[in-house]
This record gives C-alpha cells, sequence and structure tokens, in this order.
C-alpha cells in the first residue's frame, strides 16, 4: 500500500482580519506540522486544489493563523473557508521506528490478536492523553481504541493492517 504524497492535518475554519489571514484548526491539536512546512495543500468546498506558500504562521490561543502567498484580503480568504488543509510528505520529517503519521492509520484494516475481523479504522479522535482509533465494521459496534502499546499489538502500512487489543474484548 503506497503511501499518499499529502496528509490532510485540518480545515480552515474561517477568516481572520482585513489581510488575507485563516484561522486552520488541525485534526491533532498537538500537531506541529504547519510550524514544519513551507507549502500547504487546500482541497475547496468545490473539490478543487490550490497549492499555496505559508508567508506567515502564528499560534495563539489554540488558533493557528496563517497568511499564504496570494491570499492577500478578506474576500480571498473567505473564498477558502471550509477548504481541508493537507502538507506534503516530503516535506515532513520522517517518522521514527514506531511513529506514525496519523493518517497514515486511516483506511487500515483492524483486526484482533486472532485474525478476526474487527472493521476499518475511519477515524481518529484527539480528546485525550492518547488518539483514539474509531474502528466500524459492517457487523459490529463501533470500537474507540486508544493509540497506546497497551491495545495496539503492531502496525503494518505495507499490508494496510493494524492487530488491536481492543477495551471491549480484554478480559
Amino acid at each position: 500500500m503506497k503511501p499518499p504524497a499529502h496528509l490532510g492535518i485540518g480545515y480552515v475554519a474561517r477568516a481572520r482580519g482585513l489581510k488575507g489571514q485563516l484561522v486552520v484548526r488541525t485534526f491533532d491539536p498537538a500537531s506541529e506540522a504547519l510550524e514544519q512546512v513551507r507549502r500547504v495543500l487546500l482541497r475547496l468546498r468545490d473539490g478543487s486544489t490550490r497549492e499555496l506558500a505559508i508567508a506567515k504562521h502564528q499560534v495563539g490561543a489554540g488558533d493557528r493563523v496563517l497568511t499564504l502567498t496570494g491570499i492577500d484580503d478578506r474576500n480571498s480568504a473567505e473564498e477558502l473557508v471550509g477548504a481541508q488543509v493537507s502538507v506534503f510528505r516530503d516535506d515532513l520529517p520522517h517518522p521514527g521506528e514506531g511513529e506514525y503519521f496519523q493518517g497514515d492509520l486511516i483506511g487500515l484494516e483492524a483486526v484482533d490478536e486472532a485474525g478476526g475481523g474487527l472493521g476499518k479504522v475511519e477515524e481518529i479522535w484527539n480528546t485525550g492523553p492518547v488518539p483514539n482509533l474509531v474502528i466500524r465494521g459492517p457487523d459490529r459496534a463501533e470500537l474507540l481504541v486508544p493509540f497506546a502499546d497497551d491495545f495496539v499489538v503492531s502496525v503494518d502500512l505495507r499490508a494496510g493492517r493494524v492487530v488491536l487489543r481492543p477495551p471491549q474484548l480484554i478480559e
């Protein structure tokens, strides 16, 4: 399974000010991806994409504020509200051994230690100290599994599979 060239990290929540600044909400509030890159790919609501250079990045009060080259006024910024914000995988440092980009976990087939199908990783919720994998399958209730060593046995990105020990199945 070849990894995608882009990683979705958030969305444009709103325009800010009169000079085209954008408030970006990241899916992972602890993400430092925007501090590490010089460009973003925006997927607009109409499905079109725009690659734009980051002219300035600010963090304040939990918000990330971007100034993008070519977006110089509030009207231009308003047109981008709702756009998905992605970064280019090649612009980020490679994850270390046993580390993963969260976006790479989406779509993995989830199985238990015996190989039984649990569903697919459909979302990742960052609501506590560790992210939670949201596993959905056609024949079972939704599972929330903390992405921690006690619950994640192994991740094989090449095979497109994650082996889990869900809290609901631990006795």
